[in-house]
């Protein structure tokens, strides 16, 4: 998977109803293991700004280990479970790693995780100049990275800690 190309998209309109038509049915089959509602999150979750066109959403459960039956039912929707950052969170693919449309991210509710997630996501919703910057950074990392996702977000991680720094003091 860190070798798939990084072709960034321009906004999509779709990506909400998209979003929430999969949260819908996210809510509904994991709801014995949720502790709130899924969330939209990544760059299609940012009105305007370009992304590499998944569709990240985040669902907040009370512990790892209280979720874990969720990663079966999961399954139920066509994610494909990835041991990627486990000690973090649960995360899928859908429909599997190679040609990917919707990434699901089980997280603690109230973790730093999670909180910084939102925080980062709803300062580029707030703020038009800090979008259209992360939208320019995003273009050079792709074209400077085209082949390798990790060195891509790597490298974004520095304005990323900045934005984070400044959204929750």
């Amino acid at each position: 998977m860190a070798d798939d190309p990084i072709v960034l998209a321009p906004p999509d309109p779709r990506w909400a109803a998209l979003f929430a038509a999969e949260r819908d049915a996210i809510a509904a089959a994991l709801a014995p293991w949720l502790a709130g509602a899924p969330e939209h999150i990544g760059s299609t979750a940012v009105p305007g700004l370009p992304a590499k066109p998944v569709i990240d959403i985040m669902a907040p459960v009370v512990s790892l280990d209280a979720s874990r039956a969720a990663i079966a039912a999961a399954a139920s929707l066509q994610y494909a479970y990835v041991a990627y950052q486990a000690d973090r969170m649960h995360w899928f693919c859908k429909p599997g790693p190679v040609n990917r449309t919707h990434h699901l991210h089980l997280v603690p509710v109230g973790s730093a995780l999670w909180r910084e997630r939102l925080a980062f996501r709803d300062a580029l919703r707030a703020d038009t100049a800090l979008r259209d910057a992360y939208a320019d950074l995003k273009r050079r990392l792709a074209a400077a990275h085209p082949q390798d996702r990790e060195a891509y977000t790597d490298a974004k991680g520095p304005f990323v800690a900045a934005v984070l720094a400044a959204s929750l003091r």
